[in-house]
């Protein structure tokens, strides 16, 4: 058994970076952190490659973490900052419902809730949405777990200005219904319920300036081009008089206006199904571009229940002594949808208000 440490960090990202700045403010130099990062000071210990089995607990208060080699590590507090249960398979499908196995992931393959399992085993409180995630369109010949060279060169964030077909060459979301910040992280889970958990997404060459090119024009794009609806068709498998039967009407439907890229124009169909609410125009410019395109879960919105100081809640929603959390491990923060950089802010203000908590238990248990 170690010597105590004043807190350890149980995972890492901008949530336990951030916690990890927080109580360097306090002077607190014995951190030991358990994250992934690799550009801390030297005053901090960094420990990769590891991975925690539980929390120790001494008449209800944490007072460490076992790892899964059997070593325990004692502090006087711990911050939980490991992500959600995205990368596992059997949680997806237990909690998001069923298909959510079969999802790709954008992001590391390690959050798969143990950080969520341990608290729980402490006593700790399931809060929000445990049913809902954040979810992308995401590049259908993308592999299981996210590319830390592509990162998020895999999304497909233009649909806006096109329209997302399933492979039975039918429209079936709203691609226009508001900016892409605020539809991007509820489509993917639209996608995994089309038949092979696939869909496409279909520009012609007036839309083709619109789309980022880091998205769509770097060098591992999965994409079939062609100098007609049908021949796209052909090329992606799909029966041609469906698709050309849903490019007419989409076409035809077209109202209001001018398009106009930077504000909800009032570009829309009227009589078709699902409607497309703005900028829509019509397809009749070749070449025309298909980008197959997928579920990427990026992260789970069911969590631990957290105070405002960041402290984990039991049951009773009482505070559990020597227990802290903060990032995409916390519940309550999003339900159904997600505003685009929310995350990032919310790990970043939970994660110092979680340091600084933490550190402040730290130091009344030294005293």
């Amino acid at each position: 058994m170690s010597a105590p440490w004043n807190v350890i960090v149980v995972g890492g990202g901008n949530a336990g970076l951030c916690a990890a700045h927080a109580q360097d403010r306090l002077s607190l130099t014995d951190l030991a952190p358990y994250t992934d990062a690799d550009f801390l000071d030297d005053m901090v210990r960094v420990t990769r490659g590891r991975t925690d089995t539980e929390a120790t607990a001494s008449d209800g208060t944490v007072i460490g973490v076992v790892l899964a080699d059997g070593e325990v590590l004692e502090s006087r507090a711990v911050v939980l900052a490991a992500g959600g249960f995205e990368a596992d398979p059997q949680m997806r499908a237990a909690h998001l419902g069923p298909g959510w196995d079969l999802a790709l992931v954008r992001g590391t393959p390690y959050n798969t809730g143990d950080g969520i399992r341990m608290a729980l085993d402490a006593g700790a409180q399931a809060y929000g949405h445990w049913s809902g995630s954040h979810a992308v369109a995401w590049d259908a010949g993308a592999r299981p777990t996210g590319d830390r060279e592509l990162t998020n060169q895999l999304t497909r964030g233009g649909y806006p200005f096109g329209i997302v077909v399933n492979t039975d060459g039918r429209r079936f979301v709203d691609e226009g219904a508001d900016f892409r910040n605020y539809t991007y992280a509820k489509y993917g889970a639209e996608i995994l319920r089309q038949s092979g958990s696939t869909a496409v997404q279909i520009f012609d060459a007036k839309a083709a300036g619109l789309l980022r090119p880091e998205e769509y024009a770097s060098g591992d794009v999965t994409s079939v081009t062609s100098g007609s609806v049908r021949g796209l068709a052909r090329e992606l498998g799909i029966e041609e008089d469906r698709l050309a039967s849903t490019v007419e009407e989409f076409n035809a439907a077209i109202t209001g206006g001018p398009f106009n890229p930077t504000v909800r124009d009032g570009s829309r169909t009227e009589g078709v199904t699902p409607p497309k609410s703005n900028w829509a125009q019509p397809l009749d410019t070749p070449p025309y571009t298909a980008y197959p395109v997928t579920c990427g879960i990026t992260f789970t919105f069911g969590g631990l229940r957290i105070d405002p100081d960041a402290r984990v809640l039991n049951t009773r929603g009482l505070p559990v002594p020597g227990l802290h959390a903060a990032g995409e491990l916390v519940g309550g923060l999003f339900y159904f949808n997600y505003p685009g950089g929310s995350g990032l802010t919310a790990g970043s203000v939970f994660g110092r208000r979680a340091g600084r908590s933490a550190a402040a238990a730290a130091a009344d248990r030294v005293g």
